[in-house]
């Protein structure tokens, strides 16, 4: 009697992974509206400045930043949302409605492991800093041949550490 009492609290208590799920859900919402909101400021900065005839001189620059730093926002939400719906399939149901649907998304989000929700959020938080790291790089100034040649290997590593993710869990 004590060991299926205590055994169903356990079972149980497993629903406590309902707050993760939703607020992962909440944060993946307001990280896409803020997102949204950056490439909308973006937009409105860039036709201001081509419909005033202004040219500042890191205009490209300024531009391409902030898209990529959305970029790197919907990634991050794409993290949250993985997240979600692999902890809720681990932890407490199968979504019937994934099941039912035939399109390629029902493989994206379907997570059958703890393993391979980390797989998954791993390769879209490199991602994210493959992203990151090219926001930093529109930013940086090189005066020097070595600095230029730092940049070539940092370019040459992440290439090859992009390969490699490829690899990963693939036969």
């Amino acid at each position: 009697m004590l060991e299926k009492l205590f055994e169903g609290t356990i079972w149980r208590s497993r629903f406590i992974v309902l707050l993760a799920v939703v607020f992962s859900l909440i944060g993946a919402f307001v990280l896409f509206i803020v997102a949204s909101l950056d490439i909308w400021t973006v937009a409105v900065y860039a036709f201001e400045t081509i419909i005033n005839h202004a040219h500042p001189e890191k205009f490209h620059e300024d531009i391409v930043a902030g898209i990529i730093g959305a970029v790197d926002l919907y990634l991050i939400a794409v993290v949250m949302f993985i997240f979600a719906f692999g902890i809720y399939e681990l932890f407490i149901s199968k979504i019937d409605e994934a099941e039912e649907d035939d399109s390629k998304s029902n493989t994206i989000l379907a997570i059958h492991s703890l393993d391979q929700l980390k797989d998954k959020i791993a390769k879209v938080i490199v991602m994210v800093l493959v992203v990151n790291f090219f926001q930093r790089v529109l930013h940086t100034e090189f005066a020097t041949p070595l600095e230029m040649l730092y940049f070539a290997l940092s370019i040459a590593a992440l290439a090859v550490g992009l390969y490699f993710l490829g690899k990963v869990g693939k036969h």
